[in-house]
């Protein structure tokens, strides 16, 4: 049976994590930040899932580094020879290192409003409602040591309407990759899934900053303003 492991600290995960379990999957580890640390390193959307590890009697591994770059740390997936490594949201790269101790590799999911690699980095949900976009496409990848660049598996499109704001966004996000999950799971773990290679020039979208949730009232549309608050 595969060893599997999961790294999560994002509320988005939660609704992931818990549907794979619910059907039956067996994790044999969690790999988690403890609330100080992600007070620490400024987590948005911190969920503790130590509590859901308790739960359902599953072990949970403390980081010493939200990077992951330590010796112990790097360590500690190298000695357990996970097969796969699901996200249940970590908002950094994961070391080569570590990528290479998996025999089938680090499960990815990313968003945006075009297919990858357009649309790679950062708060892609919330680019995406600044934009006006209508449209939403997750990926499920392998991951690579680069920024949402591995070869895709499936993916899913939802779609954005004028009432939707980051809270629902994150709603259909969770939806999108659990089903992106179950769907796929059995193929992942038996290693006959196929996959899409990234082809095209990539785009990235930067970190957001404090000045870019600003209303700039003199030269902002309404619909722009509305956009941006939401």
């Amino acid at each position: 049976m595969a060893k599997i492991v999961m790294c999560g600290n994002h509320i988005g995960g939660k609704p992931i994590i818990e549907a794979l379990i619910i059907a039956g999957y067996k994790f044999n580890y969690f790999v988690c930040l403890t609330p100080e640390q992600a007070v620490e390193n400024n987590v948005s959307g911190y969920y503790d899932f130590a509590p859901m590890a308790k739960q359902h009697n599953i072990p949970v591994y403390i980081p010493e580094s939200f990077t992951l770059k330590t010796e112990k740390d790097v360590a500690f997936f190298t000695e357990n020879k996970f097969d796969l490594l699901i996200q249940g949201g970590w908002q950094r790269l994961f070391p080569a290192e570590i990528l290479k101790t998996l025999s089938i590799g680090a499960l990815g999911y990313h968003g945006s409003s075009e297919f990858l690699p357009k649309g790679r980095g950062r708060s892609p949900l919330n680019w995406s409602l600044v934009e006006g976009k209508d449209k939403f496409v997750m990926h499920l990848f392998l991951m690579k040591e680069g920024a949402d660049d591995g070869d895709v598996i499936d993916y899913e499109i939802f779609d954005i309407n004028e009432f939707d704001d980051i809270e629902t966004l994150y709603y259909k996000y969770s939806i999108s990759n659990r089903n992106l999950l179950l769907k796929n799971m059995n193929s992942i773990l038996n290693k006959s899934f196929k996959i899409i290679p990234q082809e095209g020039e990539p785009t990235y979208y930067p970190k957001r900053t404090d000045a870019d949730g600003e209303i700039k009232w003199n030269t902002m549309s309404v619909k722009e303003s509305y956009n941006l608050t939401r």
